[in-house]
């Protein structure tokens, strides 16, 4: 631990420390799935019908909006999403059909500081039950921490919003608390919980992703063999590799 010239605490000098670069301005190429600036005129019709094709809104619950169920409207959810300040949304393409099929983004961005969150993550069907959508989430932490330096990737969802806390864990997020009363949503209160992976942990998070990822793993149509949490450390037993066949 550091000390000042009082005796006082201090945090560890950060030697050569520059501010982060601006995510979610470029395209991020995976296996599965690309990850593109979002494009309202080129993709909003895509993704409108992508999401109608779940049976109802459950998926839209904890989202600012409720299922939009007419493209006008859906244009004008997405142009909301792109006024926001500090956020960069992404539509999710699929490799195969070249279609969007989710939306996820970058918010909150303090590149100051070298923080940033994840969110606005919301897969249509298409997605569900398919490698693509870890390899998304995948694709936005490398480019954040590997491309662009950042210090800190937030997540953030409802207390009650167990999928979504759920998903983040398996990622190798870190709960870290409940914010109570964080906002008001549709109407009602929201209890925030907040997760966290920082660049100290990120280098063995990416060697489990791309030990997930690798065909070895993952079949050509999506399909897992082992979780990705096979891959990550545990406590006193090593992460597993693939074993060729």
């Amino acid at each position: 631990m550091d000390h000042n010239q009082f005796g006082q605490p201090i945090g560890a000098a950060l030697e050569g420390w520059q501010p982060a670069g601006e995510p979610g301005k470029q395209s991020l190429q995976g296996r599965f799935c690309c990850l593109q600036p979002m494009d309202i005129a080129r993709r909003a019709d895509e993704l409108f019908h992508a999401y109608q094709l779940a049976e109802d809104g459950r998926d839209w619950t904890y989202l600012s909006s409720e299922r939009p169920t007419e493209l006008p409207v859906f244009q004008q959810y997405l142009q909301r999403q792109l006024a926001t300040q500090g956020r960069n949304a992404l539509a999710v393409i699929d490799a195969t059909t070249g279609k969007a099929v989710g939306t996820c983004a970058f918010l909150n961005i303090d590149q100051p500081n070298g923080v940033v969150e994840l969110g606005m993550i919301n897969w249509s069907p298409l997605m569900k039950r398919r490698a693509m959508g870890s390899e998304a989430i995948f694709l936005m932490l490398k480019h954040v921490f590997d491309d662009l330096g950042f210090r800190r990737c937030e997540w953030k969802c409802d207390r009650l919003n167990a999928p979504s806390r759920e998903a983040a864990l398996r990622m190798g997020f870190t709960f870290e608390g409940t914010f109570r009363q964080a906002m008001t949503r549709k109407g009602r209160n929201r209890d925030t919980d907040w997760l966290s992976i920082i660049d100290g942990e990120w280098p063995v998070l990416r060697e489990a992703f791309t030990a997930w990822l690798s065909p070895l793993n993952i079949t050509t149509d999506g399909q897992q063999k082992q979780r990705l949490v096979t891959f990550r450390p545990q406590p006193d037993k090593p992460a597993l590799m693939p074993t060729p066949k």
